[in-house]
């Protein structure tokens, strides 16, 4: 079975076609800029080089287009007949609570996903965009979406809940929703096996990027997750402030003269690590500041590791417990210092920290030693392969 994985942005498309017989990928590739002048595909086959294709992209049935031919292009192409393409799964960001797992796309899906624009403004209309694309470029193949809230819909009121009157919760799902839920499923399968798959587990995944997240997962199921009813919640990350004291924003918008997307624009955008430092949004830009000696890059820094440090703790608390600790995504998987900086500030919970094994990037490790009660882990996420799994389940 092959599945053809998509990832649609607003004005880019990422790619991956799999063959499920062993779960290796074919080709993958990128189109960026779509709908301005300096349009390109980035297209590369498994075990050869990327091919470079520039060309006029107005919209995203053309950038769907593009990827069908690169895929069956006599030099670089790794199918000849679209027919061998069994199913399309897409990455879709928010499903509300109307879709608590992955679904074959209806029209009765996408008409739901148009009603949740509200809560994505972002993200849910280029999905779309794309899942129409493919409809009309790819006829009578099956669609699945795969939602990154979908995961998080495991957790009860007193977690998803905040403390403001219950009709806005009633009016507008003003509620918890959590995001990254397909690399913290895909992690936190992953970690059951590395434990040897116990009828019972307590993990606490840590998805830490550009933007970051940590969820509580008690017997392969979240009850809590740090990101909210936007991925603005939670920990310090690039560009988004995190956790705040609600009462600044009407403050600095009174001091500042900021409407509301001003005000947006600064605790999405100029916040977080680029705010604090001065420097990058980058972690690796900030820790090369931090060593030169750059006191806020230093502070910037600290604050983020703090940050997790605190919701690793208070999700130890709330499980009463934990089992496995894993660290997944661009600074989970890369970063040894943060890894090492956040790990020897566990013993408390029974962590015991092996530097050796830390000294890795981008595989697969566990970084705790063989007597640790708790065991810590790095796994590299793919969620794009978690896609193309519940895509291959579903239509099967």
């Amino acid at each position: 079975m092959k599945i053809l994985v998509l990832n649609c942005g607003s004005s880019s498309l990422k790619y991956q076609l799999f063959n499920m017989d062993d779960e290796s990928v074919m080709a993958k590739g990128l189109v960026e800029k779509i709908g301005l002048s300096d349009s390109i595909l980035t297209h590369q086959p498994a075990n050869q080089d990327k091919v470079k294709i520039e060309t006029s992209i107005p919209e995203h049935g053309v950038a769907i287009e593009l990827v069908v031919k690169a895929l069956l292009d006599e030099k670089h192409g790794v199918i000849k007949d679209m027919k061998e393409i069994d199913a399309v799964g897409h990455r879709t960001i928010h499903g509300g609570t109307s879709f608590t797992e992955s679904c074959i796309i209806t029209d009765d899906v996408i008409a739901e996903m148009e009603r949740l624009v509200d809560l994505a403004p972002l993200h849910n209309p280029p999905s779309i965009l794309g899942i129409r694309a493919c409809q009309d470029k790819m006829p009578g193949i099956p669609m699945v979406g795969v939602f990154d809230t979908a995961f998080h819909q495991t957790m009860d009121a007193a977690h998803y809940l905040y403390g403001l009157p219950y009709e806005y919760y009633e009016k507008y799902q003003m509620r918890r929703f959590g995001f990254h839920g397909t690399s913290h499923r895909f992690v936190s399968i992953r970690c059951r096996e590395l434990l040897g798959n116990p009828e019972h587990s307590k993990i606490i995944t840590c998805h830490l990027g550009n933007g970051s997240s940590i969820a509580a997962i008690v017997d392969g199921k979240v009850i809590d997750t740090s990101m909210g009813y936007t991925p603005l919640e939670g920990l310090v990350m690039g560009t988004r402030c995190g956790d705040l004291d609600p009462a600044i924003l009407p403050f600095l918008m009174r001091k500042e003269g900021l409407d509301a997307d001003a005000l947006d624009a600064v605790i999405n955008k100029k916040s977080g690590l680029l705010g604090i430092s001065g420097v990058s949004s980058d972690m690796r830009d900030i820790e090369a500041a931090a060593a030169d000696g750059n006191e806020r890059a230093q502070v910037a820094m600290e604050i983020f590791r703090k940050t997790v440090i605190h919701y690793i703790g208070a999700y130890a608390a709330e499980m009463n417990g934990v089992d496995a600790i894993l660290f997944t995504a661009g600074i989970g998987e890369n970063d040894i210092a943060n890894r090492a900086a956040i790990c020897e500030n566990l013993s408390y919970l029974g962590v015991e920290f092996d530097k050796e094994a830390n000294d890795c990037r981008g595989k697969e490790v566990m970084i705790s030693t063989p007597n640790s009660k708790v065991k810590v882990f790095v796994i590299p996420t793919n969620e794009e392969l978690m896609i193309a799994r519940d895509t291959a389940a579903l239509v099967k």
